[in-house]
């Protein structure tokens, strides 16, 4: 039995296919003919674009819109004028086009995958598959294609590209299994999409696994069984059969409010990327966005998106969302998530670093280019401004009086916007928790960032297996800290939300029923899971679960115990 992140849900039982990777290698030369060169990566750059844009036909036709966008962001990332530009130069200066090509594509590789939310790292993700697609043409190595896949197969392979999807007909696979990815990797995103049972991340798959060897992939506890025997085959096939009905109860929860079985309601959002993330939200049933993370704005291009660019991108996600709450997260970036044309410095703890409302408060034309553009767009929905890594009320103040400047601005030139619009903080540091009690009494909410507290609070990386352990919303302090920021917004009558991962783990919702959460945001794929889980649960039953819980001393006491009272 071996054992990886359970990434979409479902029994997957099937033979293996080995999807094994080519040898990139190359002899590394400088090139005298560098006109010749050039058109050589210019030609690689064409036959990839082409071949991605019929990848990415077939992947609309098989898994959706959506999906298919993720294959189309490779062509424009490879136009983009700032990275091919400067392979451009590198090879003028003599550089070969695999060398250049390499170079600026590892550069970003490393620039992502430094970041500390796996949506940047993905952007990793979709470089590395850049370079592999175009290295290949560049060595005449045909790409890995798994369209002649037979019925019943279960794809095992390093990593799963979005290119190498592309060609997967959902008829044929019953289960991926992959070296690599986490739950919002786009290995993941895809195989949500396509409906495949999944597991990412097992150690050493391609070399324990064999071609051919039956094997069982669950998705839903995140485990691969190789070579089962009839009586494992046939208590899978039950627990198979399980999970599809499950899947068909869980659309009786789309279109009715989110309510616990004691009445009490909620509001259930979705966590958005892009403007056109608000589709997906809307499609799974969300109740507005508690998270546009604006970021990705500023991704895949060689200057700041303009006053307009960010203003149409808010306005088409609010005009999407047809007056549900929008909450937009101004600018996260800086430290471990660098952009080349912002010209940030090299940080050797970028986490505790200049960063995202440090870096706006010193930044501010650029700070007040993104205010404006939300204030803007804010007379089109119910928009609602978020501050991320605030550490101390003078930030919170700092960014409102830049929001109270700009609003008398945009009274003068007689611009339209929601004069009332609601200010709020990323509760996502252990120093914002702990003055709560004085950030609520000037906030108009909170939203609980678990992914970045988490770590802050037990001086932990979850990317580091030495301490990852470590990592968990179920330790204790964690728990205290999540109570007493919910406890300061119920005093202060603000509403407290959650956007990070906890707040669609079942085991944490009986929790935070009982702390007085009043919104949940999630993946646009858990809405319903979520309005199901909540719907199990009294408002008393919770207590007394919370009761417990808080008298508990370590995380495992903690995380053993919610685990037997799962409904």
């Amino acid at each position: 039995m071996l054992h990886g992140t359970a990434a979409s849900d479902g029994i997957g039982i099937g033979r293996v296919m080995l999807v094994e990777e080519h040898s990139l290698e190359y002899t590394h030369k400088t090139t005298e003919d560098t006109e010749e060169e050039l058109q050589r990566f210019k030609n690689a750059v064409s036959i990839f674009c082409d071949n991605t844009a019929a990848q990415a036909d077939a992947l609309r036709k098989s898994a959706g819109d959506k999906e298919a966008e993720i294959l189309e962001g490779h062509i424009q990332i490879i136009k983009d004028p700032y990275l091919s530009g400067e392979i451009e130069k590198l090879i003028a200066n003599g550089q070969c086009a695999e060398a250049a090509l390499e170079h600026m594509c590892d550069m970003f590789i490393s620039m992502f995958s430094s970041a500390d939310d796996e949506l940047t790292n993905q952007r990793a993700a979709d470089v590395k598959d850049i370079k592999t697609g175009i290295l290949s043409i560049l060595l005449g190595i045909n790409e890995v294609k798994i369209c002649a896949a037979p019925k019943g197969t279960v794809i095992v392979a390093k990593e799963l590209t979005p290119s190498m999807t592309a060609g997967i007909n959902k008829e044929n696979i019953v289960g991926i299994i992959t070296e690599t990815g986490g739950k919002t990797s786009h290995s993941a995103i895809l195989a949500r999409a396509l409906e495949i049972p999944a597991v990412l991340s097992v150690n050493g798959a391609t070399t324990k696994l064999s071609a051919g060897e039956m094997v069982i992939t669950d998705g839903c506890e995140g485990i691969v069984i190789a070579s089962p025997d009839e009586n494992l085959i046939q208590a899978y096939t039950t627990k198979q059969n399980a999970v599809l009905k499950q899947r068909r109860e869980l659309e009786k929860f789309r279109g009715i409010a989110t309510k616990s079985k004691s009445g009490e309601t909620y509001e259930l959002f979705c966590n958005i990327g892009n403007q056109d993330d608000a589709i997906k939200a809307i499609e799974h049933d969300g109740e507005g966005a508690g998270l546009f993370r604006t970021e990705f704005l500023f991704m895949d291009r060689n200057s700041v998106p303009t006053e307009e660019e960010q203003f149409n991108a808010y306005k088409k996600a609010a005009l999407i969302l047809k007056n549900k709450p929008l909450i937009i997260r101004t600018l996260d970036i800086g430290g471990d998530k660098a952009l080349p044309y912002l010209g940030l410095k090299k940080e050797e703890n970028p986490f505790m670093g200049f960063r995202a409302i440090r870096y706006c408060l010193k930044n501010q034309d650029l700070f007040k280019t993104q205010l404006r553009a939300i204030l803007r767009a804010s007379s089109f929905g119910d928009i609602k401004v978020m501050f991320p890594l605030v550490t101390a009320i003078d930030e919170f103040r700092a960014g409102k009086q830049l929001i109270n400047e700009l609003k008398t601005e945009l009274k003068k030139s007689k611009i339209l916007f929601d004069e009332n619009i609601k200010i709020g903080v990323m509760m996502e540091t252990a120093s914002a928790a702990v003055i709560a009690d004085t950030l609520a009494k000037e906030a108009d909410f909170f939203s609980i960032g678990t992914n970045d507290l988490i770590g802050y609070t037990m001086a932990c990386d979850r990317g580091n297996n030495e301490v990852s352990n470590l990592y968990s919303a179920f330790q204790p302090s964690v728990l205290r800290l999540i109570k007493y920021i919910i406890d300061c917004g119920t005093k202060n009558n603000i509403p407290v939300g959650m956007c990070g991962e906890t707040a669609s783990n079942e085991m944490m919702i009986p929790l935070l029923i009982s702390f007085g959460l009043t919104e949940f945001s999630v993946s646009a794929p858990s809405v319903l899971k979520v309005r199901k889980a909540i719907s199990k649960w009294t408002k008393s039953d919770a207590d007394n679960v919370a009761d417990k819980v808080m008298q508990m001393a370590t995380e495992k006491e903690v995380s053993d115990y919610l685990k037997t009272i799962i409904r």
